[in-house]
This record gives C-alpha cells, structure tokens and sequence, in this order.
C-alpha cells in the first residue's frame, strides 16, 4: 500500500480552506452561487476548491485517477477510473454545501484513496475548527492523531440518528415513514461528513441513507469501519462504490443494523 504522509493531507486543506472556502463563508455573493442538475447547490468555492484539490493530490501520486464531485456532474465517464488497477482519489470539496451557501457551521472538506474495491485511507477536514479525523485501511480511525473507537446503544429506542428524505423507492418509503418512531432522535445534519465522524465517536449511532454518490461516502464509511462501525445495505451486503448499493445503513454495530432491517422487513 502506498505511504502517504499524514501532514501533506493536512496542509493542502488548511491552505485551501484559508485561501479559498472561508473567505467565501458566510460572505458568498448572488454570482457565486448556481445549481447544477437542476436543483443542486453549487458556489464557486466548491468549484475552486476541487480544483486545487485536484492539482495537489495529484502531485502527491502523479499517476493516479481523480473523481469529484463538481467534475462528475459535467463528465459522468470520470467513474471509470475506479474500474482502473490504479490508485483513484475521491473528493467531495465540501461536503455540506447547502450549510455553507446558509451561513450555517457543518461543512467539511472529505478526501479518500482507493485502488479497486478497496478504500486505502480517508481524510475528513472541519475547516471552521482546524480538525482533521482520517482513517488507515486495517490501522484505525483517528481525530487529531488519537486513535477512537465507537461506542452504541442496544436498542432502537435509545438511538439518535438520521434517515434520508429523499429518493427513496416506493416500495420502501412507508416503511421508512413508519420506522422513524423506533428511535430515540432522527435529525440529520446536513452533511454526512459530521455524521461519520460522530457515528465513529459513538456520538450518534445510525445513518439510514439512499442516492450514494462516492464521494458522501467512501471517505467516511473508511472512518466508521476502522471505527469499529458496520455498514450493510437492504440486501445484507457492505457498502461497494463500484457495485453501487441503492441504500445504506450505517450504525455502530451489525447487531444494531439487523435490527433496522429486521423493522424494514428486508
């Protein structure tokens, strides 16, 4: 596996959140604010920001393949660099745009290496608190250096989490309506960055998630595991960015997790 130097991560997203994503917090202009899609959020510093990304991890690997999230959404073909036997970043330049475009505080830069199936290393950055949290395949999962490990509850009832409102299948949304009372707390925070890293703390214990788009998720799913998290989708299998999962559950334990498919009926 390739070595990659801890402190190189760092630096490319403290300069990029210094010179590029905080000066445009809470100060972002009409112009720099469009949809793509049709009704997505994107600002100019989600576009400046990958591309300094791009330039710098790059430079890190010269070889390897990129894919992010605002190059996706004008070249769709870029998924084919994680058929490649080739190391590929992965790069969702923030991660919580809605949040940022409101001048709200969760917002978080998230990198990941993969080579084929599997995630090699991940790197969630909290600009606004200077706080990295990565995680190392087999080696664990850190914020600030100091290793974590997560903790949960037993029960649905005592649960805080999350569960997506959108692009559900029909087939499932009822079941999805009706589940959310089993628990103790469902608030999502809009950015699925901070989610991971308080499912990996234990501070929350569950995201039930549709629409996985690579870059929400292979960096924190590396974060959680090595967290001592489990992930499994409705057809009882982990989470695969190549093979493309249509949901998601992500909780402290697998036993918590077939609790919730045992409730959903799958």
């Amino acid at each position: 596996m390739v070595n990659i130097k801890q402190e190189d991560i760092y630096d490319i997203c403290f300069n990029i959140s210094k010179k590029i994503i905080l000066p445009k917090y809470q100060n972002l202009q009409d112009e720099d604010i469009k949809y793509k899609n049709g009704s997505d959020l994107v600002t100019s510093a989600d576009i400046a920001a990958e591309k300094e990304l791009k330039k710098n991890l790059l430079k890190i690997i010269p070889s390897s393949g990129f894919i992010g999230e605002e190059e996706y959404s004008t070249n769709h073909n870029i998924l084919k660099s994680y058929q490649e036997d080739n190391y590929c970043w992965t790069v969702d330049p923030i991660d919580g745009t809605t949040n940022f475009v409101k001048g709200r505080d969760k917002f978080a830069i998230m990198i990941a290496l993969s080579k084929k199936e599997k995630i090699l290393y991940s790197w969630i950055y909290k600009p606004l608190e200077n706080l990295m949290s990565h995680a190392i395949y087999s080696e664990g999962s850190f914020i600030n250096n100091k290793k974590i490990k997560t903790k949960g509850v037993n029960s649905l009832g005592e649960a805080i989490g999350s569960i997506s409102t959108k692009y559900w299948d029909e087939k499932y949304w009822d079941k999805i309506k009706k589940l959310k009372n089993e628990f103790a707390e469902v608030k999502s925070y809009r950015c699925i960055g901070y989610e991971y890293l308080d499912i990996g703390l234990g501070q929350r214990n569950f995201a039930i998630l549709s629409k996985l788009s690579p870059w929400d998720h292979i960096p924190g799913i590396l974060f959680a595991r090595e967290a001592g998290c489990s992930d499994i989708d409705f057809n009882h299998k982990p989470y695969n960015f190549i093979k493309k999962n249509n949901n998601l559950i992500v909780g402290n334990s697998k036993e918590f997790n077939l609790q919730i498919l045992n409730k959903l009926g799958v």
